[in-house]
């Protein structure tokens, strides 16, 4: 972690490296392409949100797939740029990346719910925890066929990896981007107690209904 001493010197560079990422984070890739493709304001349409679940009740797959890279390698993209100064500016990028993703200052702070940004990210900084949190996301969506569910098995289980793993600074930043992943599936959590949750491919019950892939 920053080392005290220097905070006085180092934190325009940390400060930079947040601004930065989130900057990047709040890319809204899903409405850039249906936009693009003269399919109209994403928003509008199944759950409201922005990202490649939503995508794919266009009925463009082609599209959902690239929403779902590019939310991803966004994640990624701030993370290996952050590397190029350092572990801590690495964290530090990870996190601002997933932030400016949920809450993106382009459209009034109401962006995604940071799954695939967040895999992206664990991807870049500690491959093997990426891969583990994707594979779990995977199994426990075709097992349950809810993405909801499989988000949160996915995410929640990356800090005690990424401890095991990649260490404790890792850890610290994958325990906080579950955090806050979970605190952005809340809605989908009460669905999933009162048993009202979309399966995967169900049509959403509402406009806040939770993503069918990582979104």
């Amino acid at each position: 972690m920053p080392d005290p001493i220097s905070w006085a010197y180092s934190w325009p560079y940390f400060a930079a490296a947040l601004a930065a990422s989130y900057l990047i984070g709040a890319i809204p890739f899903g409405l850039i392409l249906t936009r693009l493709a003269g399919l109209g304001d994403i928003r509008a349409i199944g759950s409201g949100n922005i990202g490649a679940t939503n995508v794919l009740r266009t009925g463009n797959k082609t599209l959902a797939g690239a929403t779902l890279l590019l939310d991803g390698g966004k994640g990624a993209v701030a993370v290996l740029l952050g590397q190029m100064f350092g572990p801590d500016i690495a964290v530090t990028a990870g996190a601002g990346v997933v932030v400016g993703h949920l809450i993106p200052v382009w459209l009034r702070f109401k962006g995604g719910k940071g799954v695939a940004t967040t895999l992206g990210v664990l991807l870049a900084i500690a491959w093997p925890v990426g891969l583990i949190a994707c594979g779990l996301w995977l199994a426990a969506a075709a097992a349950f066929r809810y993405s909801s569910l499989a988000s949160l098995i996915a995410v929640l289980s990356a800090p005690g990896f990424a401890y095991l793993l990649a260490g404790g600074q890792i850890a610290w930043l994958a325990g906080l981007l579950a955090l806050i992943v979970t605190l952005k599936h809340a809605a989908n959590i009460l669905r999933l107690a009162r048993g009202v949750e979309a399966k995967i491919g169900a049509k959403p019950p509402g406009p806040d209904a939770g993503p069918a892939t990582p979104g």
